[in-house]
């Protein structure tokens, strides 16, 4: 391995694991909506839902353990789980560190589901937009990519996309159609 394989890991494992997070929060948009409603089929958006949750998680460790390797910057466990612990780029690294631990809370609370409240588990589950900003501005602000074309132009895209289908969501609250086709709340 070159010296700065670790490094290489640790930014494309950001990158993936950011974009793992855009496609859940998009896919999570198509549950909560009718947004397409001619292909939608609730089991596979919810088991593909789920998937891209741990597929976002498992990318998430794959950076931080990268970053723990790596030896251009003297990333700690400390440095990683505790916001403002890092000396490099503490705010944007804190961003990030805040972001994880929200990705974790709403993975756990999914797994345990049905030992919340459906108004609590949903309240925590809407943290996941907080958590999406959070995580796209840790990564914009401490990764060494964000003058990359190619990067500059992928935020936007998914920016852009996160927003549109935030926006659709509050639109259309309430507008949630039942499978028999009478309109419920949502």
């Amino acid at each position: 391995m070159g010296e700065q394989f670790w490094w290489h890991l640790a930014r494309a494992s950001g990158i993936v694991s950011w974009l793992m997070l855009t496609a859940l929060v998009l896919w999570g948009i198509v549950l909560a909506t009718d947004l397409f409603p001619e292909h939608r089929r609730p089991a596979w958006l919810l088991a593909a839902h789920k998937w891209l949750g741990w597929l976002s998680v498992g990318f998430i460790g794959v950076h931080m353990a990268a970053l723990v390797a790596d030896s251009y910057v003297a990333f700690g466990l400390v440095d990683l789980l505790v916001p403002f612990a890092s000396a490099w780029k503490p705010i944007p690294v804190a961003l990030g560190v805040i972001a994880m631990w929200g990705i974790a809370v709403v993975q756990a609370t999914s797994v345990a589901r049905k030992r919340f409240s459906k108004k609590t588990w949903r309240r925590i589950h809407l943290t996941s937009y907080g958590t999406y900003w959070l995580a796209s501005f840790h990564g914009t602000f401490s990764g060494t990519d964000a003058s990359n074309s190619l990067y500059v132009a992928t935020s936007f895209v998914t920016l852009g996309a996160v927003c549109f289908a935030a926006i659709y969501r509050v639109l259309t609250t309430g507008q949630r159609r039942s499978p028999a086709g009478a309109k419920v709340s949502a």
